[in-house]
């Protein structure tokens, strides 16, 4: 990868329909495409609205978009400070094993230090071997003993009225 030709940028609204485009194939390569619901009203209202607490940045190859990066910040209360979560981290097939998701992993690393955040924290699937290879070179602790939990659709809407 010649450094020049990588650019990186935070998404607008214009950007929209790449975003999505981007999420629907990390769900097809997470082979979790049933799950997706997003559209591109729901992804300009969440992402870019007046209220939106997330990001996004995209990473271009020349013209050619080739990954995004999604995150928030979360808080950590044993630190007693804001960490950043990495939502979503995807290069498309072609462009992989160039250096454009380490790339885009380092940028949002610097967010997290500019801002003072005291983590930055993402998941990854069990089965992705490759990518918790990538991370551990980079660093980052696999926390093998957490298991991430998730309440959604009618489940959240029942607990949600429990009492």
């Amino acid at each position: 990868m010649n450094a020049e030709s990588l650019s990186i940028r935070q998404a607008t609204r214009a950007d929209v329909p790449l975003v999505l485009s981007f999420v629907k194939e990390l769900a097809e390569y997470e082979r979790l495409s049933h799950l997706v619901a997003a559209t591109e009203e729901l992804i300009a209202d969440e992402l870019f609205g007046p209220k939106s607490q997330t990001e996004v940045l995209l990473a271009y190859y020349g013209e050619d978009p080739v990954a995004f990066a999604v995150y928030f910040h979360n808080f950590s209360t044993f630190l007693g400070k804001k960490g950043l979560y990495l939502e979503d981290l995807y290069v498309r097939p072609a462009h992989r094993r160039r250096g454009f998701g380490r790339a885009l992993l380092l940028r949002v690393a610097r967010i997290a230090a500019e801002r003072n955040c005291g983590r930055l924290e993402w998941s990854v699937l069990d089965w992705n071997e490759a990518a918790i290879f990538f991370y551990e070179t980079l660093g980052a602790t696999i926390m093998h003993e957490w298991k991430l939990v998730r309440v959604t659709g009618r489940a959240l809407e029942k607990l949600a009225k429990m009492k």
